[in-house]
């Protein structure tokens, strides 16, 4: 039996946001090597009150990637209480990565997820950022990201592709958020 004219499914957009998420406040550098460097102590509240925002904006993440980097990994330990359980995955390819080396991470995602959180360093986070925002893009965010973020700071791109297609200035930058 067909359907009426008009009644037909309407498709669900492809709608995919990208959470990047430089990292909490860490100790000042030392004598350890700087993937070593752990979270300062207002690191540790600033990763904390990350996680309650991303929950409050509605940026709960069905996937997350972090650098391999302690202090990364100590952020996303300390905001994923408030974040549930997704699939998360450690990668070192995070460590000193540009933006385009972001990017073919971005690509490489389940095309089923629609809600990517990177937990990352600076310039990496604020640089591919600028590097994915396009036309419709918040203009206060984008001059922040133009001069890099602090820490414990987000920026959300949203575009209407699959991951796979996601490029240059192709996404919507809609905020930059510090909660902390």
């Amino acid at each position: 039996m067909g359907r009426a004219p008009g009644t037909e499914p309407t498709r669900e957009p492809l709608r995919r946001r990208l959470v990047l998420l430089r990292h909490a406040k860490a100790e000042p550098p030392s004598d350890l090597p700087d993937e070593k460097r752990p979270l300062a102590l207002r690191g540790r509240d600033q990763a904390a009150k990350v996680g309650v925002a991303l929950v409050a904006s509605g940026l709960v993440p069905d996937a997350v990637l972090v650098s391999g980097a302690v202090r990364t990994r100590q952020t996303w330990d300390l905001a994923r209480k408030h974040l549930g359980d997704p699939p998360v995955a450690f990668t070192d390819e995070l460590l000193g990565a540009m933006p385009r080396g972001v990017l073919a991470l971005v690509r490489e995602l389940d095309p089923a997820t629609r809600t990517v959180l990177v937990i990352g360093h600076e310039p990496a986070m604020a640089g591919t950022a600028e590097l994915l925002a396009g036309p419709g893009s918040e203009d206060g965010a984008l001059a922040q990201v133009r001069v890099g973020v602090p820490t414990a700071t987000y920026s959300v791109l949203e575009a209407d592709v699959a991951w796979a297609e996601w490029d240059r200035k192709m996404a919507r930058l809609t905020e930059v958020t510090r909660p902390a």
